[in-house]
């Protein structure tokens, strides 16, 4: 599987250790960076692995900032974004399941770096359930 990254210095801390893991379980992964602690503002990040995603470039997105929250808000301005913004490896799981979300946002000041993992590993690891829910996702759109 493609897996597009991005992060704002927030993120940065938790990015590489996470390209390693996803690297080790043989994802390819395109890097949109930040690659330091200098600070930089998170839409520029979190536009590139919206629109990776969007084009199909990536088969999903993960994303990282402080919060979490500046980049879900940014890549669900994507029309063919659902973004989940995830502090727990239920809310990672229940993401895919349900809401076939293709893009998952972690709050990096806000979890440990293990825990962002693992929430990775399992979002990159579920399919989606369809069915009902699918019928709800079908709801999602505007257009």
């Amino acid at each position: 599987m493609k897996i597009a990254i991005g992060c704002d210095h927030a993120g940065f801390p938790f990015k590489d250790g996470i390209v390693a893991m996803l690297q080790a379980q043989g994802h390819m992964v395109l890097d949109f960076g930040t690659n330091s602690l200098e600070s930089v503002d998170y839409p520029d990040f979190a536009h590139a692995v919206a629109e990776s995603v969007e084009s199909q470039q990536a088969d999903r997105g993960v994303l990282l900032c402080g919060s979490g929250n500046g980049v879900a808000i940014t890549a669900n301005k994507h029309q063919n974004i659902r973004c989940a913004l995830c502090w727990t490896e239920e809310i990672a799981q229940l993401a895919r399941l349900h809401n076939n979300a293709n893009v998952i946002a972690l709050p990096a000041r806000f979890v440990p770096e293990i825990l962002a993992q693992a929430m990775v590993r399992i979002f990159i690891s579920t399919e989606f359930e369809g069915g009902r829910h699918g019928r709800r996702v079908d709801k999602i759109a505007c257009s």
